[in-house]
């Protein structure tokens, strides 16, 4: 059973970071491109970072380019997303998935950014 387990959310204030965690489980996770999404309240889900199988080649969205990284443990099964210079306008559930997204989804963590 494919399974996502968010964590690392919190509330911080602006111009910190933070350090998400998500472990996967139930597929060969080392052969799958990960990424990281975010849905903040009254919006759609939206796709934040992505990083391929093999090179672990990255790719961001505009809004966070330059302030999130993403990577991965293989042995750990494991993907992260660490976050610097937080702005409100992070503010969201974070969860991360396949890409493309497959059709389970974890419970998320929240992100508050807030002074």
């Amino acid at each position: 059973q494919v399974q996502f387990v968010e964590s690392g959310g919190g509330l911080v204030q602006p111009g910190g970071s933070l350090r998400l965690s998500c472990a996967a489980s139930g597929f060969t996770f080392s052969s799958v491109r990960m990424s990281w999404y975010r849905q903040a309240p009254g919006k759609e889900r939206e796709l934040v970072a992505r990083i391929t199988s093999g090179s672990g080649t990255t790719n961001y969205a505009d809004s966070v380019k330059g302030r999130f990284t993403i990577s991965r443990d293989n042995a750990k099964n494991t993907v992260y997303l660490r976050m610097n210079r937080l702005k409100p306008e992070d503010t969201a559930v974070y969860y991360c998935n396949t890409h493309p997204a497959s059709d389970y989804w974890g419970q998320g963590t929240q992100v508050t950014v807030s002074s």
